[in-house]
């Protein structure tokens, strides 16, 4: 781009954000500027797919520019379903983002397009669409977000261990501490426990929550205080347990209880919440601002975790942390994503005032953990404890085909 028209195009975009976050007026100064990708006329002309150990999408340009983007847990139809996308973004202009998504959510009204499969994989080509928009202008998504409030973001870790008698408990504990994470979290529900009396009711005895405060009893003895802690019971509980529960761990000061009953019933997370001085945490499985709405309004939750990978994408990430931030509460979105979607995670976190922190649980086995430093060009994105959206344009990372590839899954496949 020549030095003038970096400096009018700058100048459109100033004058469209100014004074307030504008996707209009960002849209409008893109679409008036040109560069050496003929930005008004860059158009979309495929869309590929791969199983690796997520869901990742690519979005491809004529010229030459391809998006990259992550999808995770409900993804099992994914390529079928982004298959039937295919109409909405063919010949389209990746710069407008927000137009594609809300063209194609509100077409798939009648399949599924609010929640599960259909806004996964919509949330996959959504991510790809920003990394193209930022490398288009030669910008961070965190630009293209309103700009950050915060050069770092934390990062949180899943211990691997819960149990004194693990063998390798005090391996897995130590590599937090090595690593420098300022908080972990452990899982304290077990189909599993011997106390077990019914392996279908989720009511538990007196013996189980015994096991369950053990478990947090035992991290918190292993960490040093100034590690936070935070507790998963995965939504399997019943009300009584819950409460039960959130009242036992209070001595132990957690960050957060999460989802101690199942999701789907926010009345009951609010009864939990109103029984106990344990802050609740909820959201991996609620999708999109409309899913969030009633936990906010109902105060059914102190914390919301939406996973960026599957709720919306990361314009609805930042449109529900927004909402969120008018209740004053925090968001700490969920996160198994690999580098690719935790850095396009870490770009809108970096513009949320009320981020809190976001989940990584690649660490153990320690064979996940090299594959997680090899699995983009830039290796181990997390350094001591925090990630730094980077500068480069778009998301930032470039994945490490060579070494990706060799972790291709039985049946898998490679952006077909």
């Amino acid at each position: 781009m020549s030095p003038t028209n970096r400096r009018s195009f700058f100048r459109g975009a100033g004058a469209a954000l100014c004074g307030a976050f504008s996707l209009r007026g960002l849209s409008a100064a893109m679409q008036e500027s040109t560069t050496q990708y003929q930005r008004p006329k860059l158009k979309i002309t495929d869309v590929k797919t791969a199983n690796i150990q997520g869901f990742h999408v690519r979005i491809y340009t004529d010229q030459g520019l391809i998006g990259e983007g992550e999808g995770v847990d409900a993804v099992g139809g994914a390529p079928g379903i982004i298959a039937g996308f295919r109409y909405s973004l063919m010949n389209q202009s990746p710069l407008n983002v927000e137009a594609i998504w809300e063209r194609i959510r509100t077409s798939g009204i009648f399949a599924g397009a609010q929640a599960g499969q259909f806004t996964a994989a919509l949330t996959a080509v959504e991510i790809a669409l920003w990394d193209l928009a930022g490398k288009a202008l030669g910008l961070p998504i965190y630009q293209l977000m309103g700009g950050k409030v915060r050069d770092k973001i934390r990062v949180y870790c899943d211990s691997g261990t819960d149990n004194r008698n693990d063998p390798q408990a005090k391996v897995f504990i130590q590599q937090i501490v090595e690593n420098g994470f300022t908080m972990a979290k452990i899982d304290i529900d077990n189909a599993g426990d011997p106390s077990r009396f019914d392996r279908v009711n989720w009511t538990a005895n007196n013996a189980e929550i015994d096991h369950m405060v053990d478990k947090v009893a035992f991290m918190r003895e292993s960490l040093p205080k100034t590690i936070e802690l935070a507790v998963d019971m995965h939504g399997r509980y019943d009300l009584g347990t819950a409460k039960r529960v959130a009242r036992e761990l209070e001595p132990f000061k957690l960050v957060w209880l999460e989802e101690p009953v199942p999701a789907e019933n926010i009345d009951a997370m609010r009864d939990v919440r109103q029984s106990t001085h344990t802050p609740i945490c909820c959201g991996e499985n609620v999708y999109m601002r409309w899913g969030f709405r009633e936990y906010l309004e109902k105060h059914a939750v102190d914390i919301i975790m939406p996973d960026v990978q599957k709720c919306g994408g990361l314009l609805e990430a930042r449109k529900i942390a927004d909402l969120a931030h008018t209740y004053y509460t925090p968001i700490a979105p969920h996160s198994q994503a690999s580098p690719i979607g935790a850095m396009a995670t870490a770009h809108v976190m970096a513009c949320c005032p009320n981020f809190l922190v976001v989940e990584w649980h690649w660490g153990h086995p320690a064979q996940r953990w090299a594959r997680w430093k090899e699995f983009v060009q830039e290796g181990d994105i997390i350094q001591k404890g925090y990630i730094t959206a980077p500068d480069r344009p778009g998301i930032g990372v470039v994945m490490n085909e060579e070494a990706v590839r060799k972790t291709l899954p039985p049946g898998g496949r490679w952006f077909e």
